[in-house]
Parts: structure tokens; C-alpha cells; sequence
């Protein structure tokens, strides 16, 4: 394959997206390569108890059922096909495509790359799984070799398109400006739709066309540069705002560290180039860290869950009663859980016209290591209050035995601690070199220049959804928002308006853990914990016209412990967008 433009689509964005999409992308157009990111931090925790059941289980099978009816058409039309579906066991994975091959008869090579896995080392005990983020070479190593299709286990998203890239231009391992292209692009595409409109916050004006988005492509240039784009008449759009929104997702800093290369985001530069179509040029890039973050899942013990129904007048009272009703059962019983948390959320109206919108909900969550003191404890507690507690006493359903949770770590490992390999498609496994890192520490990030503040002149107090676009996610126990305006104007005001100090009072839950919408005491009877301040940390990204914010461990172990109920922090920029400030009228 050659030629001045590498074509890389995207069908799926996590383990369970649209089922459609891989054949929806074969012929929707032209394409060179195909990926399929299957991967995060809570499928790592999903597959690893799947391999617990058996060892030839921990990968991804919607992929096998998606390839099923779509190899024939990837050959057909020259497709490489690159997925990190493998999972925990990506030489399974390809077995089984090379099996799939052979059942429909399609002549097809296939390879995998391996290496991640660091559970057998022993470095981690109590760990279900220990997967370092591998980078692209060995995909690109693997693609050299002729293979049609790579599948790979733990490599970071943007791996997908590094690799694909690296192989296809002949990018040196020290190409970092392309490289940071490459990664930057990758990242835009690799949560799929979230490219082409889905879960944009400026989605309203044009939500008539988001009934079905297409998935995204990347046009990848030589040096680096990448055109975001998708299908002549797929659904959704792609603007300079849902690229925006891509990129602040999941990131915090001016860098942006991975096992190719470091991307400096301070440098993106996007600009429209068409219909659906914007351009991502002017990435810089630097070494990448002399570590490889390996991510770490285990088991954390026990959760349940009841939710109490409280319904019209007395509200905090009711909740008041209920709670020192189950705490007084807890003591007396000597089981209760080592930890309870309560939360109330005012979803009540006054004077409501149905019950439903005249009622609250009070939710309470236990942890334990015994399963026996979340389930029996918590369910005979709540059932024996069903005729002893407040007037119109209700749950919403049973709470069941109790189910295991998962905690999220990361640690970090020196490079050459990783073996790095690709098993090519005639069964040779070439080492991959996995480099040192930078020969000398990196200068730091300049701080960037901002704008003066802008002049005095009437205000209007508004969501500042009005004037500001935001995504949010999570990286482990933290969470990240990103807010972006699209005016110079709109950008001198909110640079200066949206400190941190702003952003604590604008989100109270990021000040401490628990405050203020809910009370956790560890152990029976005890007081509520001390509120912990968390740490917030504000990155301007001038070019992009953004602030990302990194709130530290207001999400606890992660998304599978599930501490707060949007566990993965999917609405927090939502949250930000819809509190109120006093906004300059010239900008409304």
C-alpha cells in the first residue's frame, strides 16, 4: 500500500458499540486500514473475570461475530483490519480469526502482538490483571510483515493509528513531531461517534442529524497532519467543536504522555476544511516517558445498594429517620458494613402533579469484604422497617445478596522491564525494541499566553452552557473537564473567570470527598469521614480556545468501585455548563 494519504476508520469505541458499524464502514466508502478499540479500564476488569472461568476466554467475542460477516469484505477491498480486542488474550483471538478464515474459505493473514501481560511476573500480587500500554510498533512490525489483519491486547487507543501510520509513511521510532500527529489523531478517533456528534454538548441546533452518526476517519499525511472526516451520508457531523471535545476528553496537560512519543496539545491547531471535514495540523512532539503505565484491576470485596422512596412533606426529615433507623440496626446487629454512604437527591416538586415527581430519592450504599454483611445485613435491615419507618415507606427494589466490585490502579514499570513482541504471520515472534525514553529530562511547559482581562460592561447571570461547550470523563480515580469557547471574546472572559477557585464553588463536589450531597462513615455507628480536600488542577490550552480541569480521586478506586452514582463522570461537564454565572451580555 502507498500513496499520499492514509486512510484509517474507526468502528467501534467500547466493548458493546454498535454492532453495524464494521460493515457500515466497509462499504460506506474508501478506506485503508480499520480499527476497533474494545478497551478500558472496566473491560480489562470485565475480561479478567471471564478468563478466571476459563483460560481461553479474555478476549473480545462481539468482534469474532462482527468479523464473521465482514472478512470477506475487508479482503475484498484491501482493509487492513487493527484492533486491540484481544484483550487479555490476543494469540487467542487470532487463533480463532484464522479459524473463522478457514470455515468461510477467505485467504486471509493474520498476526498479533503480545507483551502487555504482566500479571505472571509476580510483581503485582492480589492484582486479576496487569496490562501494560504497549505503543504502535509492533502493530507497525506486524502490518510490514503483510499481515491483513493485527489483533492486540493492552496498547494505548491512539495505537492504533500510530502504528497503522508508522508502517505506512516509514516514520523512524523518533519521528515525534509525526508520531504526536499520529497520536492526536488516533485519540479524535478512537470513542468513534463522540467524533462525529454523539455526546456533544453543543449538539441542540443540529440534533435532527444525530439519529444515527457515522463512525470518523482520519486522512493521515506524511508529515503528520490529519484530516477528521467521515462518509458521504452517514448520519452526524464533524466540526471544529466535536474534534474539540475529543481531544479535551480524557487528557489533562499540555502533554500528553504515551509509549511512541509525548504530544504536546498546547500545539494542536484545528481548523474547518470543508463539509465535514477539519483539519488537525501543527502538533509537536517529544520523547516519550522513560516508564510504560501499566494498568492494575482487582477484586475490592462487596457492594449493595437500596434506594428509599420518599414521597411529598418532610423530606430530610424522613430521610433523617431512615437513616439512623438502619445505623441503629447495624450497631445492634454488630455486622454492620465498613462502609456506608448516603445519598439524597432532591428530585421532588412542590405541589406535583404525579407521585413519581413528588418523591425523593435517599440512596444507600455498603462495601464490605464479607459478602454476607452487604447482603443478609442490608436486606434485613431494610425489610424490617417496611411498617416502622416514615409514612409512605417504599424502595424501589429489594436489595440482593451483594455483588464483587473492582478497584483501578496504575503503576508504572521501566521500559525495558516489557517485552514488547509481534508474532507475525508466518509464526515468527520479533522482539520490538521498546527504547529508553528521553536521554535527559524535558523542559518544562512555558506558561502560556493568555489574554487581558476583558473590559467591564453589563452582565447577564445564565448557564454558561450558553457561550461554553465541555466534555468530561474519568482516568482511574480522577475525573477531567474540559471547557471550550469558540470566540476570542468568549476565550479573554472565560480564561479569566474560570479559575479553580471558581470552578469548586461552580462544582462543590470537587472541594472534598463526600460534601455535600453525601455522608459516608466507615464502621458502624461512627461518625461521617472528614472531608478531604481534592486536588484541582487547571491546564489553559490557548489554541484550542480550552481549559482542561483534572479533579484527583473524586471518582475513589474508579469506575468499577462505582463511589459516586455517575461512576465514569460522563456528566460532570454537563453539570459545569448548566450552573449559572454572570456572563458579559456582548457575548450572549
Amino acid at each position: 500500500m502507498s500513496g499520499p494519504v492514509l486512510r484509517i476508520g474507526n468502528a467501534s469505541g467500547f466493548y458493546g458499540d454498535r454492532f453495524d458499524a464494521m460493515k457500515e464502514m466497509l462499504t460506506g466508502g474508501e478506506l485503508d486500514v480499520l480499527t476497533g478499540d474494545y478497551l478500558a479500564e472496566l473491560t480489562m476488569l470485565i475480561l479478567g473475570r471471564d478468563r478466571l472461568k476459563s483460560a481461553d476466554r479474555g478476549y473480545a467475542r462481539t468482534f469474532l461475530r462482527q468479523l464473521e460477516e465482514c472478512l470477506g469484505l475487508a479482503v475484498e477491498r484491501g482493509v487492513k483490519v487493527v484492533t486491540n480486542a484481544g484483550g487479555l488474550n490476543p494469540a487467542g483471538l487470532a487463533d480463532a480469526v484464522r479459524e473463522l478464515a478457514a470455515r468461510l474459505g477467505v485467504p486471509v493473514r493474520v498476526a498479533h502482538v503480545e507483551g502487555d501481560d504482566l500479571l505472571a511476573t509476580g510483581r503485582f500480587p492480589g492484582a486479576l490483571t496487569a496490562n501494560a500500554y504497549l505503543g504502535g510498533a509492533g502493530i507497525a512490525a506486524c502490518l510490514g510483515a503483510g499481515a491483513d489483519i493485527v489483533v492486540t491486547g493492552r496498547v494505548t487507543d491512539a495505537a492504533l493509528v500510530t502504528g497503522p501510520a508508522a508502517w505506512h509513511f516509514g516514520w523512524a521510532g523518533d519521528a515525534y513531531d509525526r508520531l504526536a500527529g499520529a497520536v492526536v489523531a488516533g485519540h479524535v478517533l478512537e470513542c468513534g461517534t463522540q467524533a462525529t456528534g454523539g455526546n456533544y454538548s453543543r449538539f441542540a441546533s443540529r440534533a435532527g442529524e444525530l439519529g444515527r452518526p457515522g463512525f470518523p476517519i482520519a486522512e493521515m499525511h506524511e508529515d503528520g497532519s490529519a484530516v477528521i472526516t467521515k462518509h458521504p451520508g452517514t448520519g452526524g457531523f464533524v466540526e471544529v467543536g466535536t474534534v474539540t471535545e475529543q481531544l479535551l476528553y480524557e487528557t489533562g496537560g499540555a502533554r500528553y504522555a504515551g509509549p511512541d512519543v509525548t504530544a504536546r496539545l498546547d500545539t494542536v491547531r484545528l481548523e474547518p476544511d470543508g463539509p465535514d471535514r477539519v483539519r488537525v495540523h501543527g502538533v509537536r512532539g517529544e520523547a516519550p516517558p522513560p516508564t510504560l503505565k501499566v494498568g492494575l484491576n482487582r477484586l475490592g470485596g462487596y457492594r449493595n445498594e437500596v434506594v428509599f422512596v420518599l414521597t411529598g412533606l418532610d423530606i430530610e426529615a424522613k430521610a433523617d429517620l431512615v437513616r439512623h433507623q438502619m445505623e441503629d440496626h447495624f450497631r445492634r446487629a454488630k455486622s454492620g458494613p465498613e462502609q456506608v454512604r448516603w445519598e439524597l437527591a432532591r428530585t421532588d416538586h412542590p405541589d406535583a402533579d404525579t407521585e413519581e415527581t413528588a418523591s425523593a430519592l435517599l440512596r444507600l450504599v455498603v462495601r464490605d469484604q464479607d459478602q454476607d454483611a452487604v447482603g443478609r445485613a442490608l436486606s434485613g435491615a431494610a425489610v424490617e422497617l417496611a411498617l416502622a419507618s416514615y409514612p409512605g415507606f417504599h424502595v424501589t427494589e429489594p436489595p440482593g445478596k451483594g455483588s464483587p466490585y473492582g478497584v483501578f490502579e496504575a503503576a508504572y514499570v521501566e521500559r525495558a522491564d516489557v517485552q514488547h513482541v509481534a508474532v507475525l504471520p508466518d509464526g515468527e515472534r520479533r522482539p520490538i525494541p521498546v527504547g529508553e525514553g528521553p536521554t535527559r529530562p524535558l523542559d518544562p511547559v512555558d506558561d502560556p499566553e493568555l489574554p487581558p482581562p476583558p473590559p467591564p460592561g453589563p452582565t447577564r447571570r445564565v448557564p454558561l452552557g450558553l457561550i461554553a461547550g465541555a466534555r468530561s470523563g474519568d482516568k482511574g480515580g480522577d475525573a477531567n473537564v474540559g471547557v471550550w469557547v469558540e470566540t476570542a471574546a468568549a476565550w479573554q472572559w472565560l480564561v479569566h473567570e474560570l479559575t479553580v477557585e471558581r470552578f469548586r464553588e461552580l462544582l462543590p463536589e470537587s472541594s472534598a470527598l463526600g460534601a455535600p450531597a453525601a455522608i459516608e462513615r466507615r464502621g458502624p455507628g461512627q461518625r461521617p469521614a472528614t472531608a478531604t480536600p481534592l486536588p484541582v488542577t487547571r491546564h489553559p490550552l490557548p489554541n484550542l480556545r480550552a481549559l482542561n480541569f483534572t479533579v484527583e480521586r473524586i471518582l475513589g478506586e474508579g469506575v468499577a468501585a462505582r463511589h459516586r452514582f455517575d461512576p465514569q463522570a460522563k456528566g460532570l461537564g454537563e453539570w459545569l455548563r448548566s450552573r449559572h454565572l454572570d456572563i458579559p451580555e456582548a457575548l450572549l
